[in-house]
C-alpha cells in the first residue's frame, strides 16, 4: 500500500526558542519521569480526526508453497491484511498491540489469543503501535500521521493528534512521553495525555528512524539524505549532526544504541554499519559488508538485486553487535577488535532482529516465515520456528526469553515458546 498523502505538519514556533533549559537531576527514573514534566512544550490544539475507520480493502492472496507445519502455540487471527506491527506490555508482558494493513489495531492476551479491545478509528495502515514504559497506555499510529493513544485498563482514547505522514514512533523510556518522526522531516514530541508538544526541525527529507537513548535525555534520529542527528530533548537542540563523510551515502533505515548509550550503531541502504560514540558524535567504526559474487549475469529489463542493512542491535552481555541485511546475511561483530566475528546465511532477507536481555542470544525474522534463535559466540543456529504461510514482517520478545509473538503478510500474528531447559 502506498504511503497517503500527509496533511502536512503544523508549523509551530519558526525559530522561536521555546523550551525552558533546567539542570538535569541525577539520572533515577522517577527523577527522569519529572524531568520530562518540566520540559516546556508548546501547547499546540489539533482538530479532533474523525474517528470512523475507512472501510478495509478486499483480502489479497497468502503466499502460497511455505511449509504447512505450525510450531506457535496461539494464533490470533482477527486482522483481515498484512499485519505490519507488534509491540509487548513492558510491565506484564502478557498483553499485545498489533497494526495492520486493514487499518486496525488491536490489543490482545498473549496466553490465548483473546481480544481485550480495538484501538478503532484510523484512516490508513497502522505500522506504529507500542505500550508507555509502564504498560497504562497504548499507542497506534498510521501511515497517514493519525497518532492514537488509548489508557489500557480502561480501554478507552485519552489522546489523538495529526502529523505528516508517519515514519516511526517511540514511547520515552521513563515518562508518558511519546515521540514520532515524519516524513517531512519533523521529530515530534508529545506530554501524554495533556498533549502539549515540540518539534526538533531536521532536514527537508523524511526522518526514516529513530530512538530514544538509555539516559532518557537526548534522541538519535536517522533521515533519508543520510545524516544522523543527536537531540536535546530538554533544550530542543541538535547535539552533534554527522553528515556528508561521517554521514551515510543513502537513507537510513535503523538505529540503536548499547545498554548504556555510549554507542549508537546507525544501519543504511548504502550496506554500511556505522559505530558512533553519542558523547562526541565520532565516528569509531564503519562495518561493510563484503560484496557477494553475483550469483548469474542480469538479463536485459531484469534489475540487480540490492541490499541494505535492515535492522541491528547490541548484545548486552558481550561486546557484540549484530547486523541484518536484506539479502539473508546476519553479521556479528566483534566491537573489541571491531571485525567480523560470524556470518549467519538465510535463504531470505531479513527483516528484523532482536537480542535477549540477558545472553549472546540474537533472534532473526525473514521473508521465508521463520524465526530463528543464533548463538552469537559460536555463529551457528540454536533452533527454527515456522508457522507462516507468509513472510513475517515483525516481532517481540517476553522478557525472559520464553516467548517470540510474530506478525505476517498472511494477516495473522503468532505467539511461539521458546524456551530453552539449559537458560
Amino acid at each position: 500500500m502506498e504511503p497517503a498523502e500527509g496533511s502536512g505538519a503544523l508549523d509551530l514556533h519558526g525559530d522561536e526558542e521555546i523550551i525552558e533549559v533546567v539542570e538535569l537531576g541525577p539520572p533515577g527514573p522517577d527523577d527522569l519521569a519529572e524531568e520530562m514534566e518540566d520540559v516546556d512544550f508548546e501547547d499546540e490544539g489539533a482538530e479532533e480526526p474523525d474517528a470512523e475507520a475507512w472501510e478495509s480493502e478486499d483480502d489479497e492472496g497468502v503466499e502460497d508453497g511455505m511449509e504447512a507445519q505450525d510450531d506457535s502455540e496461539v494464533t490470533f487471527s482477527l486482522h483481515s491484511a498484512s499485519v505490519f506491527c507488534v509491540s509487548l506490555d513492558p510491565k506484564t508482558n502478557t498483553l499485545a498491540v498489533t497494526g495492520g494493513e486493514d487499518d486496525k489495531a488491536f490489543v490482545w492476551r498473549v496466553s490465548d489469543g483473546e481480544l481485550l479491545f480495538e484501538c478503532s478509528g484510523h484512516k490508513d495502515s497502522v505500522t506504529c503501535a507500542g505500550f508507555s514504559h509502564d504498560s497504562v497506555f497504548v499507542a497506534t499510529g498510521d501511515m497517514s500521521g493519525l497518532i492514537k493513544v488509548w489508557r489500557v485498563d480502561a480501554k478507552e482514547e485519552v489522546w489523538s493528534f495529526e502529523v505528516g505522514d508517519l515514519e516511526w514512533m517511540e514511547w520515552h523510556l521513563q515518562a508518558h512521553v511519546l515521540l514520532a518522526g515524519t516524513a517531512d522531516g519533523n521529530t515530534w514530541m508529545w506530554k501524554i495525555p495533556s498533549g502539549d508538544c515540540k518539534t526538533f526541525q531536521g532536514p527537508a527529507c523524511p526522518a526514516t528512524c529513530g530512538r530514544i537513548l538509555p539516559d532518557g535525555k537526548r534522541a538519535v534520529v536517522g533521515y533519508e539524505d543520510g545524516t544522523l542527528r543527536i537531540w536535546d530533548l530538554k533544550q530542543g537542540i541538535s547535539l552533534h549532526v554527522l553528515k556528508g563523510q561521517d554521514g551515510h551515502q543513502d537513507p537510513l533505515t535503523c538505529v540503536a544504541s548499547n545498554q548504556d548509550g555510549s554507542l549508537i550503531m546507525t544501519g543504511s541502504v548504502d550496506c554500511h554499519a556505522k559505530l558512533v560514540n553519542s558523547a562526541t558524535g565520532k565516528v569509531v567504526c564503519v562495518f561493510k559488508m563484503e560484496s557477494v559474487t553475483p550469483k548469474a549475469p542480469i538479463s536485459e529489463g531484469e534489475e540487480a538485486e540490492s541490499n541494505s542493512v535492515e535492522s541491528l542491535g547490541f548484545c548486552n552481555v558481550m561486546p557484540l553487535a549484530a547486523v541484518g541485511y536484506l539479502d539473508g546475511t546476519l553479521a556479528i561483530y566483534d566491537l573489541s577488535t571491531q571485525s567480523l566475528r560470524h556470518k549467519c546465511q538465510h535463504e531470505s532477507g531479513i527483516v528484523q532482529l532482536l537480542w535477549e536481555e540477558s545472553s549472546a542470544v540474537v533472534y532473526t525474522c525473514s521473508l521465508d516465515g521463520a524465526v530463528r534463535l543464533w548463538d552469537a559466540r559460536s555463529g551457528k543456529m540454536i533452533s527454527e520456528y515456522r508457522g507462516h504461510s507468509a513472510e513475517i514482517l515483525d516481532f517481540a520478545i517476553n522478557k525472559d526469553a520464553s516467548i517470540v509473538v510474530t506478525t505476517s503478510g498472511d494477516h495473522q500474528a503468532k505467539v511461539f515458546c521458546v524456551q530453552r531447559p539449559d537458560r
